[in-house]
This record gives C-alpha cells, structure tokens and sequence, in this order.
C-alpha cells in the first residue's frame, strides 16, 4: 500500500467539508429563512449529494492509506461533479436573468400547507410556489444560483488540483 499523502487528504477533507457547508448553507436557507427552492434549485444540489459521501471515502481512502491513484481518482471525480453542479448552476442563473428558458413544470416540489380544512383555502392563498425564473434573494448582485456557480468553480478548481498532483 502507498504511504498516505497528505495533500490529497488535506484536498478531500477540504472538499468534503466544503460541500457540507454549501449544501447545508442551502438546507438552511430553505429551513430556517424560509426559502423555497424551486426545481432547479433542488437539482443543483445532487453534486453536492454525491460528492460528500464520495469525498468521505476519498479521506478514509488517503487516512487507511488505500492506494493512491484511488483517492485521486476520487477527488477527480468529485470535480467531475462540481463540474456538473457548475453547468446547472450556469443554466439556473441564466433562466434567471433571462436568457433562456427554464423548464415549463419548474415550481416548488413540495409545499407545506395545512390538513386543518378551514385554513386550507388561506394557505393556498399565502403559499406561492418559487418560480425558476425568479431569484428569490440577491446578493451583492448574484442569486443563489450565481453563488452555487462561483463555489461550483473553486471546488471543481481545487479538486481537479488535487487530483492531478503526484502521490
């Protein structure tokens, strides 16, 4: 077995917790602000879905010293994913911004309403599913999606990084 190479260890830890903060950051924007993702939305975080258990088993695979083609083709593929993340993102961003359309069934998923029959015609008035053409919070100019692109970016950068460099 190779000796365990700490670059590779140091980039998937990085990339793992990365991806934890990123999904998370929107799980809790979801969940705790009170924003609804629409369908292009959830679909941006299935990289991140992927990745995590793949960037856990790219650290245990460099902390059990497994060889090390294996961990970097790991973290290459966790790139691959973010790489794939970027490209939603972009498409997100743009439908945003108008510059192409976005899918025709692009509503919330799932809504939370009441089962209480005499507030379900008020919630049904309150509750308006996001559109997938409408950012829903901006900052510093870019929308959630504009900012999953920028993170998408950097993590594909430092995986592809650190998958190219020798053990």
């Amino acid at each position: 077995m190779a000796m365990t190479n700490t670059s590779h260890f140091r980039t998937a830890l990085f990339l793992l917790v990365a991806m934890v903060a990123t999904v998370g950051s929107a799980l809790a924007f979801q969940y705790i602000g009170g924003y609804l993702p629409c369908k292009l939305c959830l679909e941006q975080r299935f990289p991140y879905y992927a990745g995590i258990p793949l960037m856990a088993l790219a650290v245990a695979s460099s902390v059990l010293r497994w060889p090390a083609r294996f961990t970097r083709l790991l973290i290459a593929l966790g790139g691959i994913l973010m790489l794939v993340g970027l490209g939603l993102a972009i498409f997100h961003a743009g439908v945003e911004w108008k510059f192409w359309a976005g899918p025709t069934d692009c509503t919330a998923v799932a809504m939370s309403i009441t089962t209480d029959a005499g507030n379900l015609l008020k919630d049904l008035n309150a509750v308006h599913p996001p559109a997938c053409d409408t950012a829903a919070l901006r900052v510093l100019g870019l929308s959630f999606a504009g900012w999953n692109a920028i993170a998408s970016l950097i993590l594909l950068v430092i995986a592809f990084r650190g998958a190219l460099k020798a053990a």
